[in-house]
């Protein structure tokens, strides 16, 4: 079941990727792109870390469209992903390259705007065996309409996996945002989180110091996906500090924002060389005055 689907475009009923008959997967590098033509999903395999092995979901998409992170925002449907056909598989985690916010007329949305790979780490049952990665994939794409997509792909990965590592794989590794603590003053991150009461409504305060201001952004998440929490506005603060402030909407009735810790993704802008910089999670309970 896919959670939290609220679109604000209109969504159609037939598919936009159909799901294929596609030859048995192969040991190697990637699988057959499940679509030859616009948007389509592979798999791709890298190198064996330890006991797990680095793999990536690749989205390409047609120009123009966009897809969904793994919480959309004021609309959309993030990936649902189906691991059950794998063989040796004992665990499958997603990471996550640092998205962007986009208008879709009225609504705002998290996603991406351009082709993507999603890192995963497999974990074999039997690290001694290969592993045969089978996934399901249930998404959404979307231009001036958005469209249910649905993809089956697999692949073959050596016990001794599948190096040299792709370098479009590798590059989105190195775009997940790292975990991280509350940064000490003067340095990059997040260096406050607030629960504040304006008299009207409550709302939260985040308190950043970017190496890069200029195009950074912060995506606030609840502990599940019941929470639906808005999108911070972004302000200019004291002594070079950047704040993102956003009320407080969206919260399951009965939680307790002083019970459940909130997961903060700020993403830094680009250096005045285009250079990106990293993006940093928080995860952290509010504090108040």
């Amino acid at each position: 079941m896919i959670a939290h689907v609220r679109l604000a475009a209109p969504l159609l009923a037939a598919p936009f990727v159909a799901v294929l008959s596609l030859p048995p997967a192969q040991a190697g590098v990637e699988s057959p792109w499940s679509a030859p033509d616009g948007t389509a999903v592979r798999l791709v395999a890298g190198a064996r870390e330890g006991d797990a092995h680095r793999a990536g979901v690749q989205i390409r998409l047609a120009p123009g469209w966009k897809t969904y992170w793994r919480y959309p925002g004021d609309s959309g449907i993030p990936p649902h992903f189906n691991w059950s056909d794998s063989d040796n598989v004992e665990h499958v985690e997603v990471a996550w390259p640092a998205p962007t916010r986009f208008d879709e007329g009225g609504s705002t949305s998290i996603g991406y705007k351009h082709d993507v790979t999603l890192p995963l780490t497999v974990v074999p049952k039997d690290p001694a065996k290969p592993v045969r990665l089978d996934l399901a994939l249930d998404f959404a794409v979307c231009s001036t309409i958005c469209q249910p997509a649905s993809a089956s792909v697999a692949l073959d990965i050596p016990a001794e996996g599948a190096a040299p590592t792709e370098p479009a794989l590798a590059a989105a590794v190195a775009q997940v945002p790292q975990p991280a603590g509350l940064a000490a003053p003067g340095t990059p991150g997040i260096e406050e989180i607030r629960l504040e009461d304006t008299g009207n409504k409550a709302r939260i305060r985040v308190v950043a110091r970017l190496a890069a201001p200029e195009g950074a952004d912060l995506f606030v998440e609840g502990p599940n996906e019941d929470w639906a929490l808005p999108l911070p506005e972004r302000q200019t603060g004291a002594d070079g500090r950047t704040v993102f402030v956003l009320p407080v909407d969206g919260v399951p009735k009965g939680a307790s924002l002083a019970d459940n810790p909130l997961r903060f993704t700020l993403v830094d802008g680009r250096t005045a060389a285009g250079d990106a910089v990293r993006a940093v999670e928080v995860t952290s309970r509010l504090s108040t005055p």
